[in-house]
């Protein structure tokens, strides 16, 4: 974009921001296609392309076209958008891909969005149109769905297409959410935290083409799919912890309450003090998979990647180190109590065998509330230290 002599450059309204990777086959028809966009729109904005160690002269047909180009050494999808996106001058930001495949001339649409309000715009592309080959059976049918069906499920997200690489957004959101990953999760980790930020994300229909290019996509299926669903899990502690580990207890709870009173029978299969040993098991499983949810939580909260929860600051009031200490002794000492009482009943048979399915009953439980104490003494301790920080 040009001005006259003497007149002033337009202030830039608008960035879009293209990662490119060896893009030579397809690169000029997407800038293009943004610019004759911006033209349509009557809006200053402009193309910058984040190169990303292209070896097929990408850089120079994008610079030939009038786009700014930033050369991103870092590897990896989000590493090439975070360097574009860094040296964008516009209020607003739209990414997408430059393999042809996305719908640049749907700017305004996202424009517009972003303008009434919204904090990210992401585009759609099951209610948009997916063109035939445009994207993998096991995508569209498989990867995508399930994936964000997982994405709303954990995040009380609304958006229907976690991974369309076709969104926009303002810089200022964009400054707000400080994204962390650098390779194909950067698009799923800011729908993450926006929505744990509690910002306005608005979708837009868009449609998706197969791609211009005469060679396999970057994308690579089971890696990438893992990685944003390990991604998923890494940001939710409350399903990757708490929940199961409620689950784990109760089960636990429930199972050795209807044991201990003595051997039970469903049909021909009878449960006895075995079994009781694995309902024990399950609740010291239980409680360490909540510790690990509450370590977590205070973990990411602290280093920034989730926004702070009033919720856990009002626990903490009451939760504090000497209460765990408290609770941990006590759980300690009745184990410790069970223990001795174990040992007393052993003595009054002279120390010889016992009746195991009647001394497990002793043991089993005695044992676990000595692992729970000193677990909840342990777990205590090291929640203070991480609360130091916090603090």
């Amino acid at each position: 974009m040009s001005a006259a002599p003497g007149s002033r450059m337009p202030e830039i309204e608008i960035s879009v921001v293209m990662p490119c990777l060896n893009e030579a086959e397809t690169l000029e028809a997407c800038i293009l296609k943004v610019q004759r966009a911006f033209t349509e729109a009557d809006v200053a904005g402009e193309v910058i392309v984040a190169d990303n160690g292209s070896q097929d002269g990408s850089p120079d047909i994008a610079a030939s076209l009038g786009a700014h180009v930033v050369h991103v050494e870092a590897k990896g999808y989000g590493s090439a958008l975070a360097g574009g996106i860094a040296a964008a001058h516009g209020r607003y930001i739209v990414m997408g891909d430059s393999d042809d495949s996305y719908d640049f001339s749907r700017i305004p649409c996202f424009l517009e969005q972003l303008r009434a309000g919204s904090d990210l715009v992401i585009g759609n592309r099951f209610q948009g149109g997916i063109q035939r080959n445009a994207m993998p059976f096991l995508h569209r049918y498989l990867g995508n769905p399930v994936l964000t069906a997982i994405g709303r499920l954990f995040f009380g997200s609304t958006c229907g297409d976690f991974h369309c690489g076709l969104r926009g957004f303002s810089k200022k959101a964009y400054d707000q959410l400080g994204l962390r990953t650098t390779g194909m999760e950067f698009a799923t980790e800011m729908i993450v935290k926006a929505s744990l930020l509690g910002m306005k994300i608005t979708e837009v229909p868009t449609t998706l083409s197969p791609d211009g290019r005469s060679r396999p996509p970057h994308l690579r299926t089971w890696h990438d799919g893992w990685r944003h669903l390990r991604f998923l899990l890494l940001y939710s502690p409350r399903w990757l912890f708490l929940y199961p580990g409620i689950a784990l207890m109760l089960i636990g709870v429930l199972a050795g309450g209807w044991l201990m009173p003595g051997p039970r029978r469903i049909g021909r299969v009878e449960f006895d003090a075995q079994t009781l040993l694995y309902a024990a098991v399950s609740i010291l499983l239980g409680f360490q998979a909540v510790a690990f949810a509450v370590f977590t939580k205070i973990f990411a909260i602290s280093e920034g990647l989730h926004p702070p929860e009033p919720s856990l600051e009002r626990w903490f009031r009451y939760i504090t180190l000497e209460v765990g200490l408290v609770v941990g002794s006590v759980l300690a000492f009745l184990g410790l109590a069970t223990s001795v009482h174990a040992v007393h009943v052993w003595g009054g048979h002279h120390f010889g065998p016992l009746n195991s399915s009647q001394t497990l009953r002793l043991v089993i439980p005695a044992v676990m509330l000595l692992t729970l104490g000193v677990q909840t003494v342990f777990s205590s301790f090291f929640l203070s230290v991480l609360g130091l920080r916090r603090r």
